[in-house]
This record gives structure tokens, sequence and C-alpha cells, in this order.
């Protein structure tokens, strides 16, 4: 067996996920300003809950574009990455093997998109309930529910980060399958913020149909996991 090339070039592009997250942060503005038109201190008028879920289903055609747009940019990204390491191999690659996955990837990030506005308005009547509970006071409780779009851009961070690594290793996952890979090189980003765990893991072979228990407990693929910057260089017989 043997890597693609003694340099690997499967890594995220960055630039990717901060288009992503520009696009998710306009939901996460949107989200606090109608939060904030139904907010009344530590209190909530009623209606919050239908405003955000008819706002998250008027988004449903513009999430379909943004999310094809993303799942389609790692796409060419990892077909030429593929390309520029082996010709041989990119020519047994023009049957577009990722497809289903690609479809796959799409539909889970239009749901994310449109649970955006959901989430943030249970986040809300949560704590509202417990100001009226006696469960916190009611100023804290205000100051929460002002902060829902700071909330929800947080998380729109933590999706756009996720999920366009994670369109990348399983596009690559799908490319390797269709040319006979049966394993990878685990790489990181080398850098400070890669966790212990995925650290310990730089350089390990893993096996694509066995994602590995790491130390943390967690069971994953790189890439494949919340907030992972992590990437697989696949082997090739």
């Amino acid at each position: 067996m043997k890597t693609l090339d003694a340099k690997p070039r499967f890594p995220t592009p960055k630039a990717y996920e901060r288009d992503y997250y520009r696009q998710l942060r306009k939901i996460a503005r949107a989200v606090g300003q109608i939060i904030e038109l139904y907010q009344d201190g530590a209190t909530l008028r009623p209606g919050l809950q239908e405003a955000l879920t008819r706002y998250a289903e008027q988004l449903q055609p513009w999430a379909q574009a943004v999310a094809a747009i993303m799942v389609g940019k790692v796409d060419q990204a990892n077909a030429r990455a593929w390309k520029a390491q082996s010709k041989e191999i990119a020519r047994g690659l023009k049957v577009a093997p990722e497809m289903p996955v690609v479809k796959a990837l799409q539909a889970e990030q239009v749901a994310l998109i449109t649970s955006l506005p959901i989430k943030a308005g249970e986040r809300a009547q949560e704590l509202a309930l417990q100001a009226s509970i006696g469960g916190k006071r009611a100023d804290e409780v205000a100051t929460e529910i002002g902060r829902s779009g700071e909330v929800t851009e947080s998380r729109a961070m933590l999706i756009a980060r996720t999920e366009v690594a994670k369109a990348n290793s399983m596009i690559t996952e799908a490319r390797a399958a269709s040319v006979g890979s049966t394993h990878y090189i685990w790489r990181t980003a080398e850098d400070d913020d890669v966790r212990e765990s995925h650290a310990e893991m730089e350089g390990e072979i893993v096996a694509w149909d066995s994602p590995p228990a790491l130390s943390d407990g967690t069971t994953t693929h790189a890439g494949q996991i919340y907030n992972c910057r992590c990437y697989a260089e696949p082997i090739i017989n």
C-alpha cells in the first residue's frame, strides 16, 4: 500500500468554511431580531415559536441553494485534489461515485440550517420558563434572551466548521472506496488547537469501514466530528 503523495493535499479548504459561516450568520442575526420583537424583559409574548417556525419554513429554498453551493465547492476541490495526485486514479473517478454522498450531505445541511431559528426559539422559551418558576433571576434571563442572536451565531460557526470538514471527509471516503482504497492515514492540522485525542491519531492507519475509538471516548473518522479539522489521506493498493 502507499499514500497518494509524500505531501498530502486533502485538508478542508478554510475559505469554504468562512463562506458558509457568513451565510449562516445572516440567519443568526435575523433570529435575534425576531426574538427581540417578542421579548418583554424576562418574558416572551405569545407567538414567538410560531414566528420562528414560519421563518424556518421560508428558509427552505435559500437553505437548499446555500447547501448545494457549499457541498458543491467542497466536492470540486476534492476532485481537484485527487486529479493532482494521480491522473490514472482521476480517470477512474469520472463516474462520480460521491454523488449519493453529496445528495445526502445537502439534505443534512438544509435540516441544520432550518434548525437554527427553531433551536433559538426553544432556548428562549426555556429561559423564560426558568424566570417564571423562579429558577433564575429575571434580569439574568432578560440578558440571556437578549443574547439569542449571539448564541445562534455561535451555533452557526460550529455548524460551518464541522459540516465543511465532514463533507470533505465523506466525499474523500466515497472516492477512495471507488478506487479500492480500504484504509487511510489520519492527518491533523498540526497546531496547538488540535485536540489531544486527535493529535494521538496523527499518522495512524485507519480502516474506512471501522472508525476508531479515540481516547476521549468518541468514535469517529478524521474530520467527521464537531469542530474537527483533521482529514483522511487515502492509501491506495
